[in-house]
């Protein structure tokens, strides 16, 4: 065996002994063993607090709210009622491991998620890495309603009354496109 080769040999072999002895107390000194790092982190609902829509050019639709200590929820009401919020119906912190049965994402990627009770609407958080790097996102938050899941848009709130139950699409004209019929 030529020196050279032997040369390169040891050096190797330093190399990887220091890789290996500094990986190992790398992965030591990130070991975390405070009591801390077993309890779980409770969910910040307060990124819920405010209104949203399904399409950013709408008002607002469903208002979320802290009132006496508990979440709640309101609808906006149609333009015939006599107000524009409806009674506000109460909502529960829902665990992440239940995340699969409204939403196709990894319960890693969410913060926090609260629902009704009967489970007809549920709310979810994006943690907003996440949100930055899914294409499919193109909000931080996710509605489930009643078997659909969708992006919701947080919108500001409004106290003006909308006719949501008027058809959308009653004054939509189509053309004939081809101009040689």
């Amino acid at each position: 065996m030529s020196l050279r080769s032997n040369l390169f040999n040891k050096r190797l072999t330093y190399l990887m002994l220091s890789v290996t002895t500094s990986s190992a107390i790398f992965l030591s000194a990130c070991n975390d063993t405070s009591p801390q790092a077993d309890t779980e982190v409770a969910s910040d609902l307060s990124v819920f607090e405010g209104c949203y829509t399904v399409s950013q050019d709408e008002p607002a639709q469903i208002k979320v709210s802290q009132q006496d200590d508990t979440w709640v929820m309101q609808m906006k009401e149609p333009v015939t009622a006599k107000r524009v919020w409806d009674t506000p119906e109460p909502l529960e912190v829902i665990e992440n491991s239940d995340i699969p049965q409204f939403f196709s994402i990894d319960p890693d990627n969410v913060d926090a998620v609260i629902g009704r009770p009967d489970r007809v609407l549920v709310l979810a958080h994006v943690k907003p890495a996440y949100a930055n790097i899914d294409p499919l996102l193109d909000s931080e938050y996710l509605s489930y309603i009643y078997r659909g899941a969708n992006t919701i848009y947080r919108v500001e709130c409004d106290e003006v009354n909308t006719d949501i139950l008027a058809n959308p699409h009653a004054n939509l004209v189509i053309d004939n496109v081809d101009e040689s019929i």
